[in-house]
């Protein structure tokens, strides 16, 4: 769905970095009263911190749908494999804790979209 939203939905650099800062804010908030109220620390319920990764993932690189894909997979490998420190700072207390790990893999996929273009220009 958020492959979607950033395709469709014409942001500017300005706007996107915008729209993440404020899911950021926003989804932390939201995560740490949602995992209080329904006494877990990541209830699966929550994805508001998928949508803060994966638009950190694409953030810097034109929203086409090659990159959206490409940054959508990536995100996703990194976010299961939850590479160091990701893993580590689900331990963090509250939404803090909920967001992190994702943004940490959304930067991971990111490293790893601007590598792929600079060596192979794409995508």
């Amino acid at each position: 769905m958020t492959v979607l939203l950033l395709w469709l939905v014409p942001f500017s650099r300005t706007g996107l970095a915008a729209f993440l800062v404020a899911v950021t804010l926003v989804g932390t908030w939201a995560a740490h009263r949602a995992a209080r109220v329904l006494g877990v620390k990541d209830p699966g319920a929550i994805v508001v911190d998928e949508v803060a990764g994966m638009t950190l993932a694409v953030l810097p690189f034109p929203l086409t749908l090659p990159t959206l894909a490409a940054g959508f997979v990536l995100f996703r490998v990194f976010d299961i494999l939850k590479p160091p420190p990701a893993r580590a700072s689900q331990r963090l207390a509250g939404g803090v804790g909920v967001m992190v790990d994702d943004l940490i893999a959304g930067a991971y996929a990111a490293l790893v979209l601007a590598g792929l273009r600079a060596l192979a220009g794409w995508p």
